[in-house]
């Protein structure tokens, strides 16, 4: 019998767990880009641990082994910021990550983001056309080097739609 996976909140003793997640969902876009200095690669437990304090994160869990993680938290304009979203290598093109960003929206729209969300990820990211799948659509491109720009995509909320 298989396990099914569960989107709960994150607790604070899965920050490592969470932080090999991340170091290891970031190889692939490391190689992509040929940088291996890219944030979440160089994070620290301390620096994640603030975060998880200050910020929603929702983990996916199998068991006991969190295989996804998404944080955010809502900006001074209204905006959810969405940061990090992650799932296991072994975990990917099964729906985790609509999931988790999904299940983060809802939680930031209680918490206040009327005006929308906002993200951010490399221009060559798979993961692009999971944002542009969700309705998230590009505001802006910025060069960072000669091999990555970050590519900003916004999504509407309900303040914002009913303007």
């Amino acid at each position: 019998m298989g396990m099914s996976v569960i989107i709960a909140a994150a607790r604070p003793d899965e920050a490592e767990q969470i932080l090999k997640l991340q170091y290891l969902a970031f190889q692939s876009e490391a190689e992509l880009y040929s940088d291996w200095n890219l944030e979440p690669l160089t994070q620290s437990l301390e620096s994640l641990q603030v975060e998880l304090a200050e910020h929603r994160a929702l983990v996916a869990r199998l068991g006991d082994e969190v295989v996804g993680s998404v944080r955010g938290w809502v900006d001074e304009a209204g905006v959810g910021q969405i940061d990090r979203l992650v799932v296991h290598p072994r975990m990917q093109r099964h729906g985790l990550g609509r999931r988790l960003l999904t299940a983060l929206e809802a939680q930031l729209t209680e918490d206040g983001a009327g005006a929308g969300f906002e993200l951010f990820t490399g221009h060559r990211s798979g993961s692009l056309r999971l944002y542009q799948r969700l309705g998230y659509r590009e505001t802006e491109v910025r060069e960072v080097s000669r091999r990555l720009s970050i590519v900003t995509l916004a999504k509407p909320g309900e303040t914002s739609l009913a303007a």
